[in-house]
């Protein structure tokens, strides 16, 4: 038994070290635009090939999604363009309350009466929330009352702006917004809810105008893409699959089957040499039967080709003088047991 405490200790080491590397580490962030669920155990979501991207002659889009995303606004009278966890691939210029170095950031929008308005920067964070699957886009452009988006006032009451047919005159020293005011503005969000969709035919997402608040402030929308739908987490790089898990196993099981046959044909058998693997008869047996059945193949395309009967006949008589002294063998082995024993 003392033989076997070292393998014991070898086995219970790298089941350690094999749950250890099982672990998630806290360092490992998950990939942009995915999300892992929140109620169903290993359901992953990945929306990355739904991200539409400029295509170039030298690196094109392998998703092939090149074009930005385009909903009906129906009753609303106004129509939307997006893109999923992305900017929106056609440039936008003068968005309305939106500082110039922004506006390459702008993820959905609509255009009225000529201007157009951000309804949400880009954002890759993909939310699971229950059964629903959310990406939500802010600091679009300023909205509610009295924001500097409504140019239309109704009757009777004044616009922020006053005369909006007139130009304005741009003042000398403008007077800088303070934080504290920039942070009241109240700014147009985004919110798209996604749904699984598993028609085949439907290899791009879609997506539809759900509505939006009396103060034009947050709009919502339904997406509806077949990368919405749960599927298996990939591998990530640094730590243990489950091939890498069954190959550790496999590894000690054979170690152990083969370090406790030696110790057990060498200290009680008295066992030596080959004779002390574990079970030697059954592995010589098998490399004895491969051996006879290559020789026999082996004479089988000999006698295909011509003259080689000759050869045939040798390889004949090889086998042959081969068996004969197995046979005188496994006498000398059988008297040297008698002996043994007696």
């Amino acid at each position: 038994m003392r033989f076997l405490a070292p393998t014991a200790a070898l086995l219970f080491a790298l089941g350690a070290s094999a749950t250890q590397a099982d672990k998630p580490t806290t360092t490992s962030h998950a990939p942009e635009c995915t999300a892992t669920s929140s109620t169903i155990t290993d359901a992953f979501f990945d929306l990355r090939p739904d991200t539409a991207r400029k295509s170039t002659t030298s690196k094109p889009n392998k998703y092939g999604v090149t074009k930005d995303y385009h909903a009906r606004g129906f009753d609303y009278g106004k129509n939307f363009t997006l893109n999923i966890c992305g900017a929106v691939v056609d440039p936008v210029q003068g968005v309305v309350g939106i500082n110039k170095t922004t506006w390459q950031n702008v993820s959905a929008y609509y255009e009225s009466k000529g201007e157009i308005f951000s309804i949400g920067s880009q954002s890759v964070n993909l939310t699971s929330r229950g059964k629903k699957l959310v990406l939500q886009y802010r600091d679009g452009s300023p909205c509610g009352p009295g924001s500097a988006t409504k140019r239309s006032t109704s009757p009777g009451r004044a616009s922020p702006y006053g005369d909006t047919s007139k130009p304005i005159k741009k003042p000398d020293s403008p007077k800088k917004i303070s934080d504290d005011d920039e942070q009241s503005i109240r700014r147009k969000s985004t919110t798209i809810s996604f749904i699984c969709d598993r028609d085949p035919v439907s290899s791009q997402a879609t997506i539809s105008f759900v509505g939006t608040d009396p103060d034009e402030c947050a709009y919502f929308f339904e997406a509806r893409s077949v990368h919405a739908c749960s599927q298996v987490e990939p591998h990530k790089p640094g730590s243990v699959g489950p091939g890498s898990i069954f190959g550790l196993i496999f590894f000690i099981a054979l170690l152990v089957y083969v370090i406790g046959g030696v110790c057990y044909n060498r200290t009680v058998a008295h066992a030596r040499g080959w004779r002390q693997l574990p079970n030697f008869s059954l592995w010589a047996g098998i490399w004895s039967f491969f051996s006879d059945m290559f020789v026999i193949l082996l004479a089988s395309c000999t006698r295909l080709f011509p003259g080689s009967r000759g050869a045939y006949s040798n390889l004949n008589s090889n086998y042959s003088s081969r068996n004969r002294n197995s046979d005188a063998e496994n006498r000398l082995i059988d008297q040297l047991d008698e002996e043994w024993d007696d």
